[in-house]
């Protein structure tokens, strides 16, 4: 199970911290990452880490103002987002994968919502 949580309203320019509590499996063993879907869209990938944390993999949208991180003792990964845009508005989703950090992903958590005002 995956628990995305720290979403919220922000306005552009700020900053805001996800993060995702996991349960059910051996988090250490899954490389881990951040997806979003904005309406009207599709998800599309955002961020993704290794199961060491050494590779960190980003979407070109927000390579420079958003980064990855986990902590193993406590089954967290979280994605500390920088200087919002509006176009950052979606509903984020973090996910687990058995193969790497670029995927294929294979556990889902329910999504946390984004908002970022102009």
């Amino acid at each position: 199970q995956l628990q995305a949580s720290g979403g919220g309203l922000v306005q552009a320019g700020e900053s805001m911290r996800l993060s995702c509590a996991a349960s059910g499996f051996t988090f250490r063993n899954y490389a881990m990452g951040w997806f979003r879907q904005a309406p009207g869209k599709e998800r599309e990938f955002v961020a993704g880490l290794s199961l060491s944390g050494n590779m960190k993999h980003y979407s070109d949208s927000v390579k420079g103002r958003f980064a990855i991180s986990r902590d193993n003792a406590k089954n967290t990964v979280f994605l500390q987002m920088d200087n919002l845009k509006p176009e950052d508005t979606a509903l984020y989703y973090c996910a687990a994968s058995r193969r790497g950090a670029t995927g294929p992903y294979h556990y889902w958590g329910q999504g946390t919502q984004v908002t970022v005002s102009s």
